[in-house]
């Protein structure tokens, strides 16, 4: 039989903010389990780049959709909605509340909302801006999608390429804006989403940052990367601490320099990720550290 009340709690919020900890006192509060919503942890060989939960967390409460992959494969947000899904459709026979945790804002909108409809590409297309990339390089792709969609644009990882060149093979194959495609898909859901994300002041948000990244520099990131190396050019390392390292790696800059690289980029996406969920999660925000009120407000959802 199925549970009557399924409650998902989803913990958002950017990197280093505090989703975890979080995620796992309520979990003990709710005799929950944990579905990662994080794009990188789903790999097997990225440890302690992607800030995995330990071991012995895992072993305390489970975990899913960490260490499903090896970092070879490809794994799209379309399969993590399908088989969150379905997970969840099995789930619920045994328990009423799940939690899903993570700053991949497009796995999160997958899950609550299903995934919107693009059309399919010509090759042609596709091949036109792989050379206009190799030619003219980013920059003026960048540029291109920033007169031609800048809705898209302003929420977008504008230095992941692949995500400029998908969004103007859209733009350019059907002269409409890619952001008309989103926002469309709005599937039944068995379960009440109770969203949440988590800030902090900014300043207070880039110390943790910088902090975090010296810790997975003394625990042993450079050396997790340099077990990489055969792998250079997966789209996978092409992540914040790994790509800036493989750098370093190549002789292409100094280790201080990767490492304050690293900081950088880190603080870059943790913006994007505040500007993403601002414009596209509608949830209630907390401080990580106002865990009561959070509890109250989650009892309040699950009892409404």
């Amino acid at each position: 039989m199925l549970r009557e009340n399924k409650n998902l709690i989803v913990i958002a919020g950017p990197t280093a903010v505090g989703k975890t900890s979080l995620s796992l006192e309520l979990a003990r509060a709710y005799d929950a389990e944990i579905i990662s919503a994080d794009s990188r942890q789903i790999y097997k060989e990225m440890n302690i780049g992607t800030a995995k939960v330990t071991i012995d967390e895992r072993n305390q409460i489970p975990h899913h959709f960490i260490d499903i992959k090896h970092i070879e494969e490809e794994y799209s947000a379309g399969q993590y909605e399908t088989e969150v899904i379905a997970f969840l459709s099995e789930y619920y026979k045994n328990k009423s509340v799940a939690i899903l945790v993570g700053g991949t804002g497009l796995y999160i909108n997958a899950v609550l909302n299903g995934l919107d409809i693009f059309p399919n590409v010509p090759k042609i297309v596709l091949d036109g801006l792989e050379n206009d990339l190799q030619s003219d390089g980013l920059q003026v792709l960048q540029k291109e999608l920033e007169a031609k969609d800048p809705r898209f644009y302003a929420q977008a990882d504008i230095q992941n390429h692949r995500r400029v060149i998908r969004a103007l093979s859209i733009i350019r194959h059907t002269n409409k804006t890619f952001s008309s495609f989103q926002n469309k898909a709005n599937p039944e859901r068995s379960f009440k989403a109770i969203p949440i994300v988590l800030t902090l002041p900014r300043e207070e948000l880039y110390e943790r940052i910088n902090k975090r990244v010296d810790l997975m520099m003394h625990e042993g990131l450079l050396a997790e990367v340099k077990s990489l190396v055969n792998y250079t050019g997966v789209r996978a390392l092409n992540t914040v601490g790994y790509k800036e390292l493989l750098a370093y790696l190549e002789n292409k800059m100094n280790l201080d320099t990767a490492v304050s690289k690293i900081k950088q980029h880190s603080r870059n996406y943790a913006k994007r990720q505040i500007t993403w969920f601002n414009n596209r999660l509608n949830a209630q925000q907390f401080s990580p550290k106002a865990a009561d009120q959070i509890v109250e407000y989650i009892e309040g959802e699950i009892n409404s």
